[in-house]
């Protein structure tokens, strides 16, 4: 399923973990041009370095906070801007909040100055500790305004308001996509995540560090999923935000036991305090995917985390060996 054919796209963000996959799809779907837009902030060259042989990529650092200028025909913008790691947006909570609003706005703008379509690459942390879950669309949320991880709600929250401003003011034709937590290749090591954070663990032989007493609740999305859930939306109607996330429940705990059957092994595991603000509980709700969008997840996590597995041994070989790559920059649009 795909109409990207002949089509000028843009990924704010396409040097991270999601945007350069998004890239690949859209060039491995035919786009005529992918134009990505990163600062390199938490994203890095190395995710998007052999995507020119997909086709007709380009690869600018740009910090969207600043106005974006691209001559020419741009048929979609794809947001996928923002520190999504806990560790990342408590080191840069200004800069997330930043990117939230202003850096949110300069694409609408570009999106609303080239009649494109505009999707936003929101999240399930809108939501805040869910009161009922599964999360639907619908939920209000029950954030907390001035926590440490307020920075990320509340730029989100205010990111999607202002996607709908621009969408009933402006007549954008806009698309959000609420997502939840997703893994898979091209996760940065150092992320702190529970993904990569097991994984590293288990492929290194050190005990897993588990927060609380590990019956907090998450559901774990593969990447390639998550890219389909996305390219559906974008091509879609659908003005309203979408849950795209596997809603197949587990523990902390049974995760980790999870990556330790598929690494092969693992040392113990060791309990740690539970952060403040940290949900119990965040399965989504996808319903309106599966009935909008004919999406919902099939690859399995064993499947997926097998794929991570693979990757991850692969960069920490990499890294123990010193192992150096050059990277071409793009100097302007």
């Amino acid at each position: 399923m795909s109409n990207f054919q002949g089509k000028r796209v843009v990924v704010l963000g396409g040097a991270g973990f999601l945007g350069s996959h998004l890239c690949e799809r859209l060039l491995r779907d035919g786009a005529e041009e992918v134009v990505s837009l990163d600062n390199f902030l938490t994203g890095t060259p190395r995710n998007v370095a052999e995507l020119s042989l997909l086709g007709s990529f380009m690869s600018v650092r740009h910090d969207i906070t600043e106005p974006i200028r691209i001559g020419g025909p741009v048929h979609y913008v794809f947001n996928m801007t923002s520190p999504a790691s806990p560790s990342d947006y408590a080191q840069l909570p200004i800069e997330t909040l930043r990117v939230g609003s202003i850096g949110t706005e300069n694409g609408l703008r570009l999106a609303r100055e080239k009649g494109a379509v505009f999707l936003q690459a929101s999240t399930s942390e809108i939501h805040g500790d869910p009161l009922m879950p599964p999360q639907q669309e619908g939920s209000w949320g029950n954030v907390n305004p001035i926590g440490p991880r307020s920075v990320c709600d509340e730029a989100r929250r205010y990111g999607e308001t202002l996607v709908m401003a621009y969408h009933r003011v402006h007549g954008v034709r806009t698309r959000m996509a609420r997502i939840f937590n997703t893994y898979g290749p091209r996760m940065r090591l150092d992320d702190e995540r529970v993904v990569p954070v097991f994984v590293g663990q288990a492929l290194q032989g050190e005990d897993f560090t588990v927060f609380g007493d590990g019956s907090q609740k998450r559901s774990f999305c593969y990447v390639s999923d998550l890219i389909d859930g996305l390219v559906r939306l974008a091509l879609s109607n659908v003005t309203l935000p979408v849950n795209i996330g596997n809603p197949r429940e587990l523990t902390i705990f049974e995760f980790a036991e999870a990556v330790r059957t598929t690494a092969g092994g693992g040392g113990r595991i060791l309990f740690q305090p539970l952060p403040k603000d940290e949900p119990k509980q965040r399965p989504p709700d996808i319903t309106r995917a599966r009935m909008l969008l004919d999406w919902e997840p099939r690859v399995s996590l064993e499947q997926g985390l097998a794929e991570t597995l693979a990757w991850f041994r692969k960069a920490l070989g990499a890294r123990a060996s010193g192992a150096h790559v050059e990277f071409t920059e793009s100097a302007a649009l």
